[in-house]
């Protein structure tokens, strides 16, 4: 007989994750002004926003270390305590992909990204903010699954784990389009390797929300 899961913890470790995955999806939005800020020729913030982000996930990483800490040996969960830590290591690598996303266009801010290049990041950007802000609502359906063990609410959850693999696989298809129109329209090569590479790393923003879903998928599994 499965144990309702909060009937063995004083605080269950969903509280943290719910914690964790509305800072990865406030991140998410500073993503997206740091990103139209680097291509508006009047922005002068961008440093400012990627500071903000690098802060966000200093903190995230205070509640990761707090959910790992009150999950001591031992500890009866109703699911796999290291798919659990799986789970959070995935949505922290969301927040950890636009910290390495605005990183990057730190390193090389100026030119910045070629104008006929602006739309396309801009959409793909858009693209991914979808699964950063699914995680959290993935959390919140999961927990009530957790407390409920209903048949139900385990669909609901399944429902989300699915719409973010379609959501990554939309976000596969414009970064691949995107990576193709980079070789047509640029020709200095030092700027053709930093736009490929910038759009493979906000395209793995998605990738790893795909992968919490996976995790998640594992945790509500019977």
């Amino acid at each position: 007989m499965r144990l309702p899961f909060f009937s063995i913890f004083i605080t269950s470790p969903f509280d943290g994750l719910q914690e964790h995955a509305d800072k990865v999806k406030e991140c998410g939005w500073i993503f997206q002004q740091a990103i139209e800020c680097h291509v508006a020729d009047r922005c002068k913030r961008f440093e400012e926003f990627r500071q903000e982000v690098v802060e966000m996930e200093r903190v995230a990483d205070a509640i990761k270390r707090r959910i790992r800490g009150h999950l001591p040996k031992g500890t009866l969960l109703a699911v796999d305590k290291f798919q659990l830590f799986r789970y959070l290591r995935e949505q922290d690598q969301v927040m950890d992909t636009v910290e390495d996303a605005l990183d990057w266009i730190s390193f090389r801010s100026e030119p910045g990204i070629p104008e006929e290049l602006v739309k396309d990041f801009l959409i793909l950007v858009d693209t991914v903010l979808d699964p950063i802000e699914e995680l959290s609502r993935m959390v919140a359906e999961a927990r009530k699954y957790f407390e409920s063990f209903s048949e139900q609410q385990r669909v609901t959850v399944k429902d989300i784990i699915r719409n973010l693999r379609t959501m990554e696989h939309d976000t596969d298809r414009l970064e691949a389009a995107l990576k193709r129109k980079v070789f047509h329209v640029v020709k200095d090569p030092v700027t053709v390797f930093h736009m490929v590479r910038l759009a493979e790393t906000i395209g793995a923003i998605a990738d790893h929300a795909e992968n919490a879903g996976d995790m998640m998928r594992a945790m509500v599994a019977r």
